[in-house]
């Protein structure tokens, strides 16, 4: 069926829309979900119809990761970093990086470098009694191994900073940034060229331990993706019935609107989550998994409008919990589950802000499984505001805004200081304004 064309876009239905978290959210997703079938059906399309063009692509993509097993290739994308440095990243090298949403950059940092960055992480919290004073996790989503943690809530150290202000930090977000389309509409939705400073964690795994893992989910939102109004911009097109043109990497309406406030909110827009490998990891060692497919999101956003979901249900989507993606509404995605290469320290992986992605469980781990978490996170208007509060923790050594509120740094000595800040970590903590 030809797809909607502009003009007859506008004559659809409007929808209803909820720019706070509703306060009866069974009611609100019992409204929501006929609204987007009738504005699906209004343009001439069913919304079998619909979600069949998206389940095509996607078997398409998996037939193409599994292709690549067979041939022993890596389904992760892998680049060098001298070569995004240099700007000779191939075309078929970028090619599979759009395809696939996700990367391995080797040698992002020097070895050397990124191991010095860890000894110098364990210094700075043995110096400060952080395992003394630790009070077990501050959510339920990630866990501790024996006695310690495994996700140290710590944000401020000179390992961080430096990492997330550093030339080459700045070299690779610019790189990921320019694969979506910034600018349409006659806006520009952000900034490629400048990051804000999205503080996150630590993960520091020892050998022997054993881990549960994370179960798959993402990232991006919760029943905000379907109900407020900048996200049904951003998705219109699987709305409306030109489906073919929906594009996972433009970014178009992203960067305003806000995620409902909860535990596992994200304040920032994020074109990559990634993290910065600070020891050597084997790829069979407990290492993060996506399924890459960027076009997945649209298969999760459509799947709870088929009619085998209840009224009430959005596949398991609710506030204040991640978005879950697994077996019994996403058989087919979970077939392209795919885990990392092998790692060294220096290393760093990156996903597409919509990939279904967990943590495999390990037992008596070999080796250290060590982490920083940094992505990249463009400057636009989301990230502008969310930088005020991520200013104020950084001067204070608290926690920022979307973590638990633990504040372990506040009276820690060697934590990292404004005088220490360069120009893009001033600009991405926006102090230069």
């Amino acid at each position: 069926m030809t797809p909607t064309t502009g003009t007859q876009r506008d004559a659809l239905p409007a929808l209803p829309h909820w720019e706070t978290a509703p306060d009866d959210l069974a009611a609100a997703v019992r409204e929501i979900k006929p609204a987007l079938r009738a504005r699906i059906e209004a343009s001439g399309r069913t919304v079998e119809e619909v979600f069949a063009v998206v389940e095509e692509r996607v078997r398409a993509r998996l037939a193409e990761i599994r292709a690549d097993e067979e041939r022993g290739e890596s389904v992760w994308p892998v680049v060098d970093y001298a070569d995004i440095a240099d700007g000779t990243v191939t075309p078929e090298q970028l090619d599979k990086l759009r395809r696939r949403g996700c990367l391995v950059v080797r040698g992002h940092f020097e070895r050397e470098q990124a191991l010095a960055w860890d000894a110098s992480i364990v210094d700075y919290v043995e110096r400060n009694g952080f395992f003394e004073k630790y009070r077990g996790p501050g959510d339920d989503f990630f866990g501790s191994v024996g006695s310690k943690p495994e996700i140290y809530p710590v944000y401020w150290s000179q390992a961080q900073m430096e990492a997330r202000q550093s030339d080459r930090m700045a070299t690779v977000q610019s790189f990921l940034n320019s694969l979506w389309k910034h600018e349409s509409e006659g806006v520009r939705w952000f900034d490629p060229d400048r990051d804000a400073l999205y503080p996150d964690r630590i993960r520091r795994r020892p050998p022997g331990a054993d881990s549960g893992g994370l179960g798959t989910h993402l990232d991006p939102g919760t029943l905000d993706l379907w109900m407020t109004r900048a996200y049904q911009q951003a998705f219109r097109h699987l709305f409306d019935g030109s489906v073919e043109e929906y594009d996972p990497w433009d970014a178009a309406h992203r960067t305003a609107g806000p995620q409902y406030p909860g535990s596992t909110m994200c304040s920032a827009f994020r074109t990559f989550q990634g993290w910065t490998a600070l020891s050597d990891m084997d790829h069979d060692q407990g290492v993060l998994h996506t399924v890459p497919i960027p076009e997945a999101m649209a298969y999760l956003m459509l799947r709870p409008l088929l009619p085998d979901v209840p009224d009430d249900d959005m596949c398991g989507v609710t506030t204040n919990q991640v978005f879950p993606a697994g077996e019994k509404w996403h058989p087919l995605l979970m077939e392209a589950l795919t885990g990392i290469p092998d790692v060294r320290a220096g290393d760093s992986v990156w996903w597409h802000c919509d990939m279904i992605h967990s943590v495999a469980p390990v037992t008596g781990q070999k080796g250290w499984g060590n982490v920083m978490y940094i992505p990249a996170a463009p400057w636009c208007p989301r990230n502008e505001e969310y930088a005020a509060k991520v200013r104020e923790a950084f001067l204070t050594g608290s926690s920022p805004g979307d973590f638990p509120e633990e504040h372990y740094e506040r009276d820690w000595t060697g934590r990292f200081g404004v005088d220490r800040l360069n120009g893009t970590g001033r600009r991405g903590l926006g102090l230069d304004d």
